[in-house]
């Protein structure tokens, strides 16, 4: 949040009233400072003891938040979690110094989190022992409520008349000691996202939606860390410029001695060597270090050491045989790409048509982005594969097999079975 002056006379939280008379100037929405000042950083076992005792007697909800070191070091492990209750007040706890917050965790057993874009901060909780029993999800909350901009710093304005300054959020949280103004936008992260729990919650039972607001943090809640990604250097950006297999084996060889390096040195893969280096040795196939260094990516910073490092990888793959290359892709599972539906099963593509212009016109009802009324993936696989008997029970529970919630299946199910009989 902000490195911010208070500009009201008392720190208690405001909304903002209505639109001033035409001849009087608009006040200035107020900037936000933590209401007990910034806390100091735990980072020893006495003083995290400490704060799991007041977080255990506080009361409500608790405000979670943590900050990663994205870009910066290898992974996405937390580098800074902020927690702010009622009777406790606000905490900022360092990972480093205190790697095992299951005690905390526990404490907070039964308290349902708010966190905003849960999803982001969950997995990197979860691995220093942190899991919520239930949560509120602000961000998503925004989303089903309709508002047009969800991010932190503008759904607290629109909802509770606050400004924030930006400028922190994608800083290195790895850094030790944290600057203070760094350390004042991370306490304010959590500063007011009970007060805005509370607001959108009244705005989202006023619209009628809360149920099924509730049954997606359930569902987030509830939700089984995600798997490894299989063969996750096929990510690498600018892959679809390489073709032949040889070269594919190369990016391969190159991404695994890159995510090996950077992992050691726990800096980002991209600060080790960037995708575009990578595709460039890729389509050249260098024969020798002198070629490599000509290559973009591969400059006179470079030591010997490591553009030997990186030859190699390239000879690796040359040295392959045929049988232990690999595939020129991997074919998705699921239905084809869309554009050529019309091609492949003119039926389906009709089918697709139908149930599209449906969900986008019930979303512009409902007043919510469609891919939160029903994700587009499962609107392809039901009209690529629909059920082969048509009834209201048959497409509903193809729906709920694609992961789709009991409110989404009431208010999609019947658009769709009348979608899927286009093409019949």
């Amino acid at each position: 949040m902000t490195d911010a002056q208070e500009t009201a006379e008392d720190t208690s939280l405001r909304t903002t009233g209505g639109a001033p008379p035409d001849d009087v100037a608009p006040a200035p929405i107020p900037l936000l400072e933590p209401r007990e000042g910034i806390p100091p950083v735990v980072a020893t076992d006495d003083a995290l003891a400490r704060v799991i005792a007041d977080f255990a007697a506080g009361t409500g909800p608790v405000a979670v938040d943590a900050e990663r070191a994205s870009g910066y070091r290898y992974g996405q492990r937390a580098y800074l979690v902020q927690l702010r209750r009622e009777g406790a007040g606000s905490a900022l706890i360092d990972p480093v110094g205190c790697p095992d917050l299951s005690a905390l965790g526990q404490a907070l057993t039964g308290a349902e989190w708010i966190l905003h874009a849960a999803t982001q901060d969950l997995p990197c909780l979860r691995d220093i022992g942190m899991t919520p029993t239930s949560l509120f999800d602000t961000e998503l909350a925004g989303r089903l409520a309709g508002f047009p901009r969800v991010g932190l710093g503008a759904i607290v304005e629109n909802v509770l008349g606050y400004a924030l300054e930006k400028g922190h959020s994608a800083v290195d949280w790895s850094t030790r000691p944290l600057p203070e103004p760094w350390l004042r936008y991370a306490a304010l992260d959590v500063e007011l996202l009970v007060d805005l729990r509370d607001a959108l919650e009244d705005e989202l039972d006023r619209q009628g939606k809360l149920a099924w607001a509730l049954e997606e943090f359930a569902a987030i809640a509830s939700a089984p860390p995600a798997p490894p990604r299989k063969d996750p250097w096929r990510r690498t950006s600018g892959m679809h410029k390489v073709r032949r297999r040889r070269q594919i084996a190369v990016v391969r060889e190159l991404w695994t001695a890159r995510d090996q390096v950077a992992q050691r040195r726990d800096v980002s893969p991209g600060k080790v060597l960037g995708d575009a280096a990578i595709i460039e040795a890729a389509l050249a196939l260098p024969v020798n270090v002198s070629a490599l260094t000509a290559l973009p990516g591969f400059g006179h910073r470079m030591g010997r050491r490591q553009l030997e490092q990186w030859q190699a990888a390239v000879d690796r793959a040359k040295a392959l045989p045929e049988s232990e290359l690999p595939q020129p892709g991997q074919q998705p599972a699921g239905p084809p790409p869309p554009r050529s539906w019309a091609d492949k099963d003119p039926a389906a593509a009709a089918r697709l048509s139908a149930a599209r212009t449906a969900v986008s016109e019930l979303a512009e009802r409902l007043h919510m982005p469609q891919e939160n009324l029903i994700t587009p993936d499962t609107v392809r696989r039901v009209c690529w594969e629909p059920p082969k008997a048509l009834t209201p029970d048959t497409v509903e529970t193809a729906l709920a097999g694609y992961g789709a919630r009991n409110w989404q299946i009431e208010q999609v199910g019947p658009l769709l079975l009348r979608a899927l009989d286009t093409g019949a």
